[in-house]
């Protein structure tokens, strides 16, 4: 009881909080943004009782211009409107540009920001503790600061992050994501008196453990939303013997998902499974190493994740059977 008083307490602090997925970004034929199959997508989260969505890495967001980005953020708050939170990542190599995405962001209705260091080149932590504090300045909203090393640039340090959570608060949130996970999050929980407000940011793979160490939240991608959403009411439930049921097939499922490219590419795949989005069309390059046979096994371990979140027995020789 004392874990779930504690956690409810921070928790109460954001109202950003709870199952935020990274919404995958539908493209057409021509691999133009596919505004009316992201409007579908995201009513599909909130339906499936997301607490709102977000725009990041997963979202393709680097491959697209800054009109589109600008475009794609504008449409996700609108389509979320009142039903959730909307985050937009503002992630950028410059000050200035981060700046101004994370502006055009609360302009549109942002609840949140979400801010990765530059990847390009090494950044000490007195220049990146100036670009993160500039970007927080420049909106009334939180900012959640990234540590996207686990895909690009080199993590974060404990000492940085805990110098912007004493200088900005609660205005200041985190999403990290470097490994060791646990460790790292202990490390920053014990450096800020367990007063930092955190979200998981590895699929799931981490949340139970995360949990227990103080994440207020977890940002997977779209496709599993409907797992993801079992797990963590698990979770608040203190049903850990579910909970663990269903991180079972969820990890072998992320560990399929060896790169940035490769999380999309299985995660549109499961989205048009699902019947969600019509496309699994990502812009190139692309080098995800995938083919028909990690495809169908991922098919298989939804199947799996499905029949344990709905309490279903699994038909073992169905489900190893080959195709």
């Amino acid at each position: 009881m004392d874990e779930l008083t504690t956690f409810e307490k921070r928790r109460s602090r954001s109202e950003v909080s709870g199952v935020l997925p990274v919404f995958q970004t539908p493209f057409d034929r021509d691999c133009e943004v596919d505004f009316a199959a992201l409007n579908r997508e995201i009513a599909w989260l909130l339906d499936g009782e997301a607490d709102g969505v977000v725009f990041a890495m997963v979202s393709e967001i680097l491959r697209l211009s800054t009109n589109e980005r600008n475009a794609v953020a504008a449409a996700a708050c609108e389509y979320v409107g009142e039903r959730g939170t909307s985050i937009i990542s503002v992630g950028a190599e410059s000050t200035m540009l981060a700046v101004a995405y994370a502006r055009h962001a609360q302009s549109v209705g942002a609840h949140a920001v979400m801010a990765a260091p530059p990847a390009l080149h090494r950044v000490g932590d007195d220049g990146l503790f100036s670009h993160f504090m500039a970007i927080a300045e420049s909106v009334d909203v939180p900012m959640i600061v990234q540590d996207a090393s686990g895909y690009v640039g080199t993590s974060l340090s404990i000492a940085l992050q805990t110098r912007l959570h004493h200088e900005l608060g609660d205005h200041c949130m985190f999403k990290p994501e470097a490994p060791p996970i646990g460790p790292r999050l202990s490390q920053l929980m014990g450096a800020t008196d367990g007063h930092a407000l955190v979200f998981e940011g590895t699929g799931g793979l981490h949340l139970i453990d995360s949990f227990r160490r103080g994440v207020i939240g977890t940002m997977p991608a779209a496709d599993l939303v409907w797992a993801l959403v079992a797990l963590w009411d698990a979770l608040v439930d203190s049903d850990f013997d579910r909970a663990y049921s269903i991180a079972g097939p969820l990890a072998l499922m992320v560990s399929l998902q060896t790169s940035l490219d490769s999380y999309v590419a299985i995660e549109k795949h499961l989205l048009v499974v699902q019947g969600v989005i019509e496309s699994a069309s990502m812009r190139g390059p692309v080098s995800h190493g995938l083919d028909d046979a990690t495809l169908a096994e991922c098919e298989r371990l939804m199947e799996r994740l499905r029949d344990v979140v709905d309490g279903e027995g699994v038909d073992d020789e169905e489900d190893l059977s080959v195709s």
